[in-house]
């Protein structure tokens, strides 16, 4: 059982500082409580801070305040020291998305418990929080990070949102926290981790390259990157981006078998292999002969697609062999008046209108859980870490997105856009610490960041191949909802985190 004791409800740290209207900044909150929970089969005693760290400007001015809820082990005499106690840090995508996901689904000490068969709707509260026996509390600390504009993380005082809200400024200011962070707490010498979902994988590879700089060279032990999103060109589903319908082919072969409408009488595995093969050798040469390719190995691949994807021959063929993910949802089960999700497609969703282009009441995979994890975040913050902010706490922030700086270089610099691709910074800053590792989680069932997208972005780019953990599992972009991949992942995350480097 999750048990815990109210150390302090807030401590002031900071001399009060006005804001841009004249207003005083407040003192950083922090709130800190203590616990217990059982993991790895041994009873953890933990420390929980949930807590500001405000980021300042060159003349010393607050300018960010970045929310955090860091665990940390409770050092008994025998346990060693605690300075050399790994450490992970841990953060969601987006852009606009707070940690909740990861915290409330897979590695914080509580979890929000929703359908694990994508079958039925989180529906109205109360919804279930259990304690997380499976976490890896017994072998690392944690470190939830929410970014600016995302949880109660916000600009303060002189700030300006297009400070943080972009690529290489978003990049900057986490590697900033995560340092400061360390030095607060004397964890220099500790092995550090860095686990992040979805668009969190992009800033994961560009957090590790910025932390190799500004005269304070940091260097990680692993990268945990689940959906992995480094290369985008692979995950963006879109008119002339030939890539996409090479990378997205499988895993909607992957959503047709779950559904029945392809691969029967085979397993799963067995289909992917035969997919993945028809992918290499007939697709992607058809898709690059464009208008050269013959009507009969035209018709020839279509047949094959078909096969694959459960959608029908002339379909394939009136979309010239190029079928887009929201066109695939709306098609596999227009039949029955339902399109599969698209953070996974296991979950299915009711099509009113069907001449849309695409789902029309948004993702199923999103809109069935949300409510679940937006109501387990705000009463574990409130009750259990006994937070008391004057703020709402944002599980998601759409402004963001809109305002995205996407631009990999800096301010001045001339920029031809292109989609982004921090494949190769990854190489590199393996390269210049050869003890990195990464571990790559993908769902078969996620049409967001297939996990084709993610075996064609790490066999290119000079990544080595040997220092890369590939891992697969049954559900979709957030696997862990699915009871089984949440056992076998956080079993492969353990494995992980407590296997040497290769020499």
């Amino acid at each position: 059982m999750c048990s815990f004791f109210i150390l302090s409800a807030a401590l002031p740290q900071d001399a009060a500082k006005e804001d841009q209207k004249g207003k005083p900044i407040p003192d950083p909150r922090r709130f800190v409580t203590e616990h217990r929970i059982q993991n790895g089969g041994k009873q953890v005693v933990y420390t929980a801070t949930a807590s500001e760290t405000y980021l300042r400007d060159s003349s010393g001015e607050p300018v960010a305040s970045i929310w955090s809820v860091a665990y940390t082990q409770k050092q008994e005499k025998d346990q060693g020291n605690a300075a050399l106690r790994p450490v992970t840090f841990v953060f969601n995508g987006g852009p606009g998305s707070a940690s909740v996901w990861l915290h409330m689904g897979l590695l914080g000490p509580q979890r929000v418990v929703v359908d694990s068969g994508a079958r039925e709707d989180d529906g109205a509260p109360p919804y279930p929080l259990v304690p997380n026996t499976q976490g890896v509390l017994d072998l690392t600390d944690l470190v939830f990070i929410d970014p600016v504009g995302t949880g109660y993380s916000q600009v303060i005082g002189k700030g300006k949102v297009e400070d943080y809200w972009g690529l290489k400024q978003d990049a900057a200011s986490i590697a900033r926290f995560i340092r400061e962070w360390v030095s607060a707490h004397n964890r220099w010498m500790s092995p550090k981790y860095i686990a992040g979902e979805s668009f969190g994988t992009t800033r994961a590879v560009g957090v590790a390259h910025e932390l190799e700089g500004d005269g304070q060279d940091m260097a990680l032990n692993g990268l945990i990157l689940i959906s992995q999103a480094l290369d985008y060109g692979g995950s963006t589903s879109e008119h002339d981006n030939i890539t996409s319908f090479i990378t997205y082919l499988p895993s909607m072969a992957a959503t047709a078998w779950y559904h029945k409408r392809a691969g029967q009488g085979k397993s799963l595995e067995e289909f992917l292999a035969e997919c993945r093969e028809f992918t290499y050798s007939r697709y992607i040469p058809a898709l690059y002969r464009g208008a050269f390719l013959g009507k009969a190995e035209k018709e020839a691949v279509a047949e094959e697609m078909a096969r694959f994807t459960g959608l029908d021959r002339q379909y394939l063929l009136d979309s010239d062999l190029r079928v887009l993910v929201p066109r695939f949802q709306k098609e596999l089960l227009r039949d029955r008046g339902l399109a599969p999700g698209r953070l996974d497609g296991r979950f299915l969703g009711p099509e009113i209108d069907p001449f849309t282009d695409g789902p029309h009441l948004g993702d199923p995979a999103s809109y069935q859980i949300s409510s679940a994890y937006t109501a387990a975040i705000n009463h574990y913050l409130g009750t259990t870490l006994q937070v008391a902010m004057d703020r709402p706490y944002l599980v998601s922030n759409p402004q963001i997105y809109g305002k995205w700086n996407w631009k990999p270089v800096p301010e001045g610099q001339g920029w031809e856009p292109a989609r982004v691709n921090v494949a190769r910074k990854l190489a590199e800053t393996m390269r210049r610490n050869p003890e990195m590792r990464v571990m790559v989680a993908n769902g078969y069932y996620d049409l967001v960041c297939p996990f084709f997208d993610a075996e064609y972005t790490f066999a290119r780019h000079g990544i080595q191949a040997d220092k890369i953990w590939m891992t697969y599992y049954e559900a979709g972009h957030m696997m862990y909802t699915h009871q089984p991949d949440f056992l076998g992942l956080t079993r492969d995350i353990r494995e992980f985190l407590t296997t040497e480097p290769k020499p």
